[in-house]
């Protein structure tokens, strides 16, 4: 039996519209500029899910947010040069994010 290329179709199951694509990458850009410049702060970042996470802005690159957030007790099974033991980070997408509050402690 061989597998012959070309014998099936593919079948696109969405594409994005420019004007989304050009909204989402306005959004994205937005966001990267404003965690960039809190970086090291406190914040309390709500996404368009109703998800809270409470932390402090370790770094934002390539549309990620990466959230360094109180380690509750669990044991890490790798080494993470971001962070000490204390913390866990949380990577979260820039364009799920509906509140980013940025909180004095």
């Amino acid at each position: 039996m061989s597998y012959q290329m070309g014998l099936h179709q593919e079948k696109v199951l969405y594409h994005a519209d420019s004007n989304s694509i050009q909204t989402l990458k306005s959004i994205r850009t937005h966001l990267h500029n404003v965690c960039r410049h809190h970086a090291n702060h406190f914040v309390r970042i709500e996404t368009i899910d109703g998800q809270v996470f409470m932390g402090r802005i370790v770094k934002c690159e390539r549309g990620l947010l990466y959230l360094a957030v109180p380690n509750q007790g669990a044991n890490r099974a790798f080494f993470n040069p971001y962070h000490n033991n204390d913390e866990l980070i949380l990577t979260l997408v820039l364009y799920e994010l509906l509140v980013i509050t940025l909180l004095y402690t």
